[in-house]
């Protein structure tokens, strides 16, 4: 679907709609009144129960009665209502990556805090993955855009997702559903809830649900051997609700989430080799099978990576373990004048993501169980807020302070394949063609011993360099000499890096960082005139992080490598391919900057950091049905560390990679990076008539100092990225140049419309244009370039950014009869343009717009005391991607030559890193699913 037909069929799906999206479903009455014509939609986004219609920010909200017709159970499928959102998971279902207007954070590396924050009943979750758990029973979900700071207790640099979920109620109520699909999936939830004493009511509710994977999982011989992408998760949450008089409340809230999955496996979705052409375009060439082969996979990389076949590694899996549990307390006390709010919470919440790193059948690289990521997270918020000024002034002042422990325990090894599939790799040769003959890569790919080819290309090397000596005028003998010393110590060197031993690699590596965060806050509404509102916000944010790391590795080969000649061989230019085939020993011998050199270090290092927030909103109300406003915000998201070594002591000031030597203490702090600024401005108006309302939002947010993670193939990179006003000098440039490196600006539509009795039809239409300045630096003082692996990003739209996006639903409720029998038709859907799914922004990891339909029909008893219904999600079966990525080490190319701002050189470290051949892989999204579901209440 290309870019101007789905700009077309996302008008026309809201012409015919006349309708927002699902923003204005939600509310604080029972769900049954998400269906009343005319009823006015109350919020809690300033903290105030609001009329959406009187709320000067850009906020979407989506009642229980919408997420139960479009059948989202997380966070993720919120994707389908609200049209400035984008959630998306990767690795596993505990990474997760939500994006509001183009903006987010990628969600696999934990050392970096979402932009867009997650707080469930008021309580902050320290990853975005935590909403990708079951929600349970729920009121509502409000999706706030923009920098947020001044009303919730964690601060949020892009957005915010905020969950609230039913409380206990004073009269008894049970509700129960079970559901069965295709992939043999199962879904059970229930919820009872009433009075027990006087002034106290109890809830309990929970979710069972059980699915086979998507995928599935094949031998060498195409047997199916199992699957993978399954479901296996339960969710249960208690509450109590303690009202002893008017003035007292106390919400107190347990809740427990465990998962048992295999998740997550990954496609081959690009097997092309690209090359770039005149005028910087890229061309098809056939596909060099190199990488393949190495990898075990020979010719039999699948033409259709939505067949969903999957060949891994025997005897491995994808394995997803997840305990997340917590309790909280929320307090209510109206003093008279003011009413005090106090919220207090603990969370500990811990994953096991491992299995087949590789992602194919050659045994290369794997986690082992013992890796795993914690945070134990306290939290407290205090708020007080009333009136003064004969109700001519609301305020509000608060307070807020967390503290968090994160142990990473991040266990990668070397396969059986792995050092074999490197020295070949390597000696493969940088082109875009093989240096082997067919036999000689057959001989790679079906395991015989390396020792000929190793044998060979050293008497490649030692021939081409002592010609290359003797043509720069050496005497016959010290080339010769020189020739030999090189090309015997690369030969070495490929012979210690093929003896690799299988399950080399980390033993017990662990990084913890604690960081302790307090805020001050304020957010008051002056009421001017009777329609006139200025509000007015400030915030002081206080971050202090401590890393530590205790890395313990048993590769010993690294270690050997860098105290060997190689070093020097790979920092010498003069040497040319010598030099780069050293370079890539080292880095393939030492992955990750995994060495036993590192077992003796004890890194520690501190960052502290405090900011300034806020905001200024002018709101007018002309008529009664029309609010005008106009905003501006100052955004703030804390720095940290990246928690992967790869980058210890590469600060960009020293260009030396970190696998080259060994490193020491003083690299901790290399692994920083800065914390993410945003300037917002926001125009809107908000119309809303009893049978339809619209609301228009026009914003543009300036970041710097953008937080950039991506994965290169070997490791995850960070990178704050900023831009530069004036021209670029070895990639830098001068302190008073920089500015804004990302910005987004665009249009947000959003209509409702309730035209009959029974019927709603909502729609909406997002144009975001989140686009990297012309010339990038990677810091805010301009001494730090870009990494060349970003080379791609000057100019271009941020990566899981469609520029246009459209929503629109459709839901009748018709009655039968007189008996209190009713039917639901309901249909929603979401029209994507084309977007990059990579964060270093590939030509290969580019997904094609894409339209996905959500449906349900069913009968309703009296009261909706039981109903029966068929659904379908995707009923298209729309294929597209979720995330690509670079194929951990599948290409047989170090480099590629570009334009722009890096030049046209193709060397360390000057030029991108890019892979003429490399292999991408992608997270799919879930394929067409449907079923049935009872329900049933009293």
């Amino acid at each position: 679907m290309t870019y101007r037909s789905l700009w077309l069929s996302g008008a026309g799906a809201i012409a015919l709609a006349t309708a927002a999206p699902a923003l204005a479903q939600g509310s604080a009455a029972p769900p049954s009144s998400a269906e009343e014509p005319g009823a006015d939609i109350i919020v809690t986004a300033t903290r105030r129960a609001s009329p959406l219609s009187d709320v000067p920010i850009a906020v979407s909200a989506v009642g229980a009665q919408a997420m139960q017709n479009s059948g989202a159970s997380d966070i993720r499928t919120l994707n389908q209502l609200a049209p400035s959102l984008l959630v998306s998971s990767t690795g596993s279902e505990a990474n997760a990556s939500a994006r509001i207007r183009g903006i987010g954070t990628v969600g696999d590396n934990p050392g970096l805090e979402s932009s867009v924050a997650v707080f469930i009943d008021g309580v902050y979750r320290s990853r975005t993955g935590a909403g990708l758990n079951e929600l349970g029973e729920i009121e509502r979900v409000e999706v706030l855009r923009g920098p947020q700071g001044t009303l919730f207790g964690r601060n949020a640099s892009a957005g915010l997702i905020n969950i609230v979920s039913k409380a206990p109620e004073n009269s008894f109520h049970a509700k129960g559903e079970i559901t069965y699909g295709n992939y043999d999936y199962w879904r059970l939830s229930g919820r009872v809830t009433g009075p027990v004493a006087n002034g106290v009511a109890l809830s309990l509710d929970g979710v069972w649900s059980k699915r086979d994977g998507f995928f599935t999982l094949r031998d060498t011989a195409g047997n199916k051997v199992g699957d993978t992408n399954d479901r296996n998760r339960y969710f249960l949450r208690g509450q109590a609700l303690i009202e002893p008089n008017d003035a007292l409340s106390i919400r107190l809230i347990g809740d427990y989430t465990n998962r048992d999955e295999s998740c997550c496996g990954a496609a081959y979705i690009e097997t092309r080799e690209r090359r770039p052409a005149t005028g910087g375009s890229y061309t098809d060439a056939p596909f060099n099978r190199i990488a393949a082969i190495l990898a075990g996979q020979g010719s039999v990389i699948a033409a259709d990576p939505y067949d969903r076949n999957l060949v891994i590694t025997p005897g491995r899996d994808y394995v997803s373990k997840l305990k997340d549990w917590g309790v909280s307390g929320e307090i209510n006390y109206d003093l008279g004048g003011a009413k005090l709010t106090s919220i207090t919470a603990w969370r500990d919440y811990k994953s096991r993501d491992y299995g087949d790193y590789d992602y194919n059948r050659a045994d290369l690289l794997y986690r082992d169980p013992n890796t795993y990521r914690q945070f134990r997270t306290f939290t407290q918020e205090l708020r007080m807020q009333g009136t003064a000024f004969a109700d001519r002034l609301d305020w509000l002042v608060g307070g807020y302070y967390a503290h968090e422990k994160l142990t990473l325990q991040d266990n990668i090894r070397f396969g059986a394949d792995y050092g074999r599939f490197a020295a070949c790799r390597l000696m493969a040769g940088a082109g875009t063609s093989s240096n082997f003959t067919a036999q000689q890569l057959a001989a790679c790919g079906s395991g015989l011993a390396t020792q000929p080819l190793i044998t060979g290309t050293q008497a490649n090397l030692n021939a081409g360099l002592t010609a290359a000596f003797l043509n720069a005028g050496l005497p016959p003998a010290v080339a010769a000499a020189q020739a030999g010393a090189i090309s015997t110590g690369l030969g070495n060197g490929l012979r210690a890096l093929a003896a690799i031993p299988a399950g080399t690699g980390d033993v017990a590596s662990r990084y913890y960082q604690k960081s302790e965060n307090w805020a001050l806050f304020t957010h008051n509404i002056v009421h001017l005139t009777k329609r006139l509102d200025l509000t007015l916000g400030l915030r002081y944010t206080h971050e202090s992080k401590r890393f530590s790391a205790d890395l313990n590795n048993n590769n010993a080969t690294c270690a050997a490598l860098q105290a060997s000649s190689l070093p020097t061989l790979a920092t010498n230019p003069a040497l040319g391919s010598a030099a780069a085939l050293a370079g890539g020993i080292l880095t393939l011998g030492c992955l990750g900057n995994g060495s036993t050199s590192l077992n003796a270090l004890d890194l520690n290092d501190r960052i502290s950091d405090g900011e300034f927030s806020g905001t200024a909103v002018l709101s007018w109300k002309p008529i009664d049905e029309l609010l005008l406003y106009g905003s501006y915000s100052k955004g703030y998201k804390a720095g940290g560390y990246n928690l992967d070594r790869f980058q210890l002591g590469s600060t960009g000031l020293n260009p030396v990679p970190a696998v080259f030597s060994p490193r020491t203490n003083a690299d901790a702090a290399s692994l920083r990076f800065a914390a993410e600024k945003v300037d917002a401005f926001e125009i809107g108006l908000k119309y809303s008539q009893p049978k339809w309302s619209a609301n228009v939002a026009a914003f543009r947010q300036e970041f710097k100092n953008f937080q950039l993670n991506t994965f290169n193939g070997t490791s995850f990179v960070v990178q704050n990225i900023n831009g530069c006003d004036s021209a670029l000098s070895a990639g830098t440039c001068d302190s008073g140049d920089v500015g804004p490196g990302l910005i987004s600006q665009g249009v947000e539509l959003e209509l409702v419309a309730t035209p009959a009795r029974n019927i709603r039809v909502t729609g909406g239409l997002t144009y975001a244009r989140a686009k990297f300045a012309n010339r990038l630096v990677g810091s805010s003082d301009g001494r730090v370039p870009l990494d060349p692996a970003l080379f791609l990003l000057p100019g271009s739209i941020n990566s899981n950014a469609p520029q246009v996006v459209t929503t629109a639903s459709f839901a009748w409720t018709p009655e039968i009869g007189s008996s209190g029998l009713s039917a639901l038709f309901y249909v929603d859907g979401r029209m994507t343009g084309d977007y990059n799914t990579g964060s270093d922004l590939f030509p290969e990891k580019a997904q094609d717009g894409y339209a996905v339909v959500n449906a349900r029909i069913g009968l309703r008893g009296p009261d909706q005391r039981w109903a029966i219904e068929l659904w379908g999600q995707n009923i298209f079966n729309q294929d597209y991607t979720q995330v690509a990525f670079s194929s951990p080490l599948q290409s047989s190319s170090p480099c590629t030559s570009t334009t722009g701002q890096f030049g046209t050189l193709c060397g360390r470290p000057a030029a991108p890193v890019t892979m003429a051949n490399q292999l991408i892989s992608a997270y799919l999204a879930e394929p067409r699913t449907w079923g049935i579901t009872l329900r049933g209440s009293f």
